[in-house]
C-alpha cells in the first residue's frame, strides 16, 4: 500500500500545480455509516474521559467502547478554489490502485497483480501509470468553475 501511496501523493502534487484548486491534507474519523451524531459524540467523549481515568474507570470506560461503533482513521485531501469545496478520500483512491475495480461497497478485492512483476517487486512505472490515471480521473470529476 506504501508505494501506492506514496505515487498517488506525488500525482496529486502535480495536479495541483497544474490546477486552479488548492488543497490540504487532513486526518480524518471514518464512522460506520448508521452511526448517529449522538453515539459520535459519547465515542469521543468516552475516549477524551480514557485519558484521565483511574484504572478502573479505563476498565469500565473500555468495556462501554467495546460494544459502540468505533471509527477509523482516514486521511481527505480537501481541495478548494475560490468558493466551491470538495474532498478527495487518499486511501478509498490507494484502494482503487491496488485493486481490480475497487469499490467500498464489495467485501472482497483482488490485487492487481499486474503492478507486480515477475521477480515479485514493484513495478513502478505500472504503478505510476495507474495512480496517475486515478489521480487525473479524481479532479476531472471535481466540479466546474
Amino acid at each position: 500500500m506504501q508505494p501506492a501511496f506514496i505515487r498517488v501523493i506525488d500525482n496529486i502534487r502535480k495536479q495541483l500545480d497544474e490546477s486552479s484548486w488548492t488543497g490540504t491534507y487532513h486526518d480524518v474519523l471514518i464512522w460506520p455509516p448508521s452511526t448517529t451524531d449522538e453515539i459520535k459524540a459519547l465515542v469521543t467523549e468516552l475516549l477524551q474521559a480514557m485519558e484521565t481515568a483511574t484504572p478502573q474507570e479505563a476498565d469500565e470506560i473500555r468495556g462501554t467502547l467495546a460494544r459502540l461503533p468505533m471509527p477509523h482513521p482516514g486521511y481527505h485531501l480537501r481541495l478548494q478554489r475560490q468558493q466551491q469545496e470538495a474532498s478527495i478520500d487518499l486511501w478509498e483512491l490507494c484502494y482503487q490502485v491496488c485493486f481490480f475495480e475497487y469499490s467500498p461497497q464489495k467485501e472482497a478485492a483482488d490485487i492487481d497483480t499486474s503492478l507486480i512483476d515477475e521477480l515479485g517487486e514493484v513495478d513502478w512505472l505500472r504503478l505510476d501509470a495507474k495512480a496517475k490515471e486515478l489521480v487525473e480521473q479524481a479532479f476531472a470529476n471535481l466540479p466546474e468553475s
